[in-house]
């Protein structure tokens, strides 16, 4: 099980961010790169830093919430290595790790999910890569797209 979270957020995703890391700190030390406040960020600042940070070290795993998620995964995607995964139910978030090996989970801090966005954390950061052959072979296929750029 993961220990050390890299957390960051845009203003969207602040409160949720900071809840996670309230709710979740037993279990997990976060490193928290930003947003600090609700005051209006560009979110692509905080996914490269999560990204590039959870890149430098395989051990790490790292979670993103913006307003709807899908500015953090896009901008997260763009750092080779990366594998972000916009997830809104725990069954998603389990299976990324599980079948995608996913290295940060994201989250919408404005929408609504299915589950509580606490307890999809939890699934994720909990999970294993199963490292069944055609999940293995899978990760390699995308690795070779990501060559290609």
């Amino acid at each position: 099980m993961v220990k050390k979270v890299i957390i960051g957020s845009d203003h969207a995703g602040f409160k949720l961010k900071e809840r996670i890391k309230k709710e979740l700190d037993k279990k997990f030390h976060f490193e928290d790169v930003g947003a600090k406040d609700e005051t209006p960020v560009d979110y692509p600042i905080y996914a490269e830093k999560v990204a590039k940070k959870v890149v430098k070290n395989p051990e790490l795993l790292g979670v993103l919430t913006c307003g709807s998620g899908i500015g953090m995964s896009i901008a997260a995607n763009k750092v080779k290595g990366v594998r972000a995964a916009l997830a809104y139910t725990k069954k998603a978030a389990e299976l990324a790790r599980e079948h995608n090996n996913a290295n940060i989970l994201v989250l919408p801090g404005r929408e609504e999910p299915m589950d509580d966005p606490v307890e999809i954390v939890k699934a994720f950061l909990t999970a294993d890569f199963s490292n069944e052959t055609r999940h293995e072979r899978r990760i390699k296929e995308i690795n070779v797209i990501e060559k290609e750029k």
